[in-house]
């Protein structure tokens, strides 16, 4: 039994924090759930317009106007509809990360001011969940560039006999690749969440320009920007305005993880104005730009080779085809390695430290955020990624249904920030667990908020049915193509009204961003104490 609680204790997270031997417990506090330090609020404007421009930077993103195209739009057309999709989810952005910005806390601290100290657990347990998936799918995608690279290096890669039977649903050579992608982006999960914005940096110089050479290079092969430029679109009327509705849709899901954990990077902001003229520009821009690079580079591919290529590691393994000179397998080298980093930032930014901060939240006596992030790599690996982004239809369904979900909590937060609680928060109280604090209500859960959260995904449901092929009335459909508005929308209107019928402890009627506990004066007050006293220590001894 004491080698049990010696290895129970081993595996702790180290925990500094005085408080946690008074009002706050261990199970709902750790160091990296506690507000943000003021010596590790790091990120300045300029850091969040390296972040976009460093997330937005992937294979996913580039081919993002695909299907917008191949359904009938002209380039313009699905280019215009990328940022409107972008520039809609801006504004949800900035507003659902601002509690974080103010208060330096992160989404699953965040989250409990909502659904309750215990109730958060599950809302932040879907969001893990989302990131894990997510870390290996863009890993697989990352797999994709390492083999890429290893052809045009060593092009006898490609020939590695495979031993590993059909039921895995990939092969040796896929699956070395994958391996070593998965094993070089560890240590990036080491550094501490303040200190990553160097690498977004780096990330935002070295990509964009192996982008730009891209595209040139494809045009130049292609003599011209190709046919796709030229194209008009074939949809009109209701018909062009209801896929233009579901492009957007597709720029919604692929944002909507970001949006509900957006706490997690404003918590670490120098102040709260940081984010928000810095996003305001940078995400519609950052993503308006790759998809352009996108529609480029794909038609001109349809010039060189007959037929649109949307996948740039498809096309540019092509490159590698019959006996490519060394010029064009260092161009091959240096682009890919830029799609590598590419991917490795991605995965930073938007997968393995969001993991970290929300597994952080469910057992904060043994998780912190970096083997949060180590167990979201772990859990990529396991799930085979591959089985499910090799199926279009079956990866589409699951970040639908996802999107329903996450909607529905980010609309509960949102309205629980700006128009019940109007700005006021006791930071205090979001690290305890005892009856008469803010974010007790029943017995740690708010039944105010589950009942939003399930109304807002009742109202998609339908829709869901319909979209894994069950036949469903049009209107559904319709109701589903908008899912994030209606989520977003009916569970907001849902939990205002409860609240305004059943208020709160904490309500109020002034919005006015303030933490009525003076949790970080008291913080301050308690370092100068601790420091004022061992000065007195030192004197004393000498």
């Amino acid at each position: 039994m004491d080698f049990a609680r010696k290895v129970v204790k081993a595996l702790e997270v180290p925990y500094t924090q005085e408080e946690s031997s008074s009002g706050g417990l261990q199970f709902v506090s750790s160091d990296d759930l506690l507000p943000v330090p003021p010596e590790e609020r790091t990120w300045t404007a300029l850091s969040y317009v390296t972040f976009w421009g460093s997330t937005s930077i992937n294979v996913s993103t580039w081919m993002i106007t695909s299907s917008m195209i191949v359904s009938g739009m002209s380039w313009w057309q699905a280019w215009l509809v990328i940022w409107i999709g972008y520039g809609l989810m801006t504004p949800f952005i900035i507003l659902s990360g601002r509690p974080g910005a103010v208060f330096h806390i992160t989404f699953p601290v965040v989250n409990r001011a909502s659904f309750g100290i215990f109730g958060s657990l599950w809302c932040v347990f879907n969001r893990a969940a989302m990131a894990c998936i997510w870390y290996g799918v863009q890993s697989s995608i990352g797999g994709t560039c390492v083999l890429v690279l290893l052809r045009a290096i060593w092009p006898s890669v490609n020939d590695i006999p495979n031993s590993m039977p059909a039921s895995s649903g990939t092969n040796t050579r896929d699956f070395m690749c994958f391996i070593i992608f998965w094993i070089i982006s560890l240590p990036l999960i080491w550094p501490p969440v303040h200190t990553i914005r160097h690498f977004f940096t780096f990330k935002t110089i070295v990509t964009p320009i192996a982008c730009l050479v891209f595209m040139i290079w494809c045009i130049v092969k292609a003599k011209g920007v190709g046919p796709i430029i030229h194209q008009p679109g074939t949809l009109h009327g209701s018909e062009l305005a209801w896929s233009m509705i579901v492009g957007i849709s597709v720029c919604i899901s692929n944002m909507i993880t970001l949006t509900t954990n957006a706490p997690d990077f404003g918590s670490r902001a120098t102040s709260p104005s940081a984010p928000i003229i810095s996003q305001a520009w940078s995400i519609p821009f950052s993503y308006g730009a790759i998809c352009l690079l996108g529609v480029i580079v794909s038609s001109s591919s349809q010039t060189i080779y007959g037929y649109a290529i949307w996948s740039p590691v498809d096309l540019l393994a092509m490159f590698l085809d019959d006996d490519p000179s060394g010029a064009t397998r260092f161009g091959v080298v240096f682009i890919a390695a830029s799609f590598i980093i590419a991917q490795m930032g991605t995965n930073i930014s938007a997968n393995s430290v969001s993991a970290g901060c929300d597994l952080t939240a469910l057992f904060p006596r043994f998780i912190n955020i970096r083997r949060g992030g180590y167990i979201s790599a772990i859990v990529g690996l396991v799930m085979c990624p591959w089985n499910l982004v090799s199926s279009s239809n079956r990866f589409t369904s699951y970040m639908s249904a996802y999107s329903v979900f996450l909607s529905a909590i980010a609309g509960v937060m949102a309205t629980e920030y700006w128009f019940v609680r109007k700005g006021h928060y006791n930071v205090a109280d979001l690290y305890v667990t005892r009856k008469g604090s803010w974010y007790w209500y029943n017995y740690g859960f708010n039944p105010r908020a589950y009942a939003a959260y399930i109304a807002g995904i009742l109202i998609n449901m339908v829709g869901f049915v319909g979209d894994i092929g069950i036949p469903v009335p049009a209107a559904a459909t319709h109701i589903f193509d908008l899912n994030f508005f209606t989520g977003f929308g009916v569970s907001s209107i849902v939990y205002y009204f409860l609240s305004r019928m059943f208020p709160p402890l904490g309500a109020a009627d002034k919005f006015e961003e303030i933490d009525v506990s003076g949790y970080e004066e008291r913080m301050t007050s308690s370092d100068e104490d601790t420091n004022s006293k061992d000065d007195t220590t030192k004197k004393l001894s000498v």
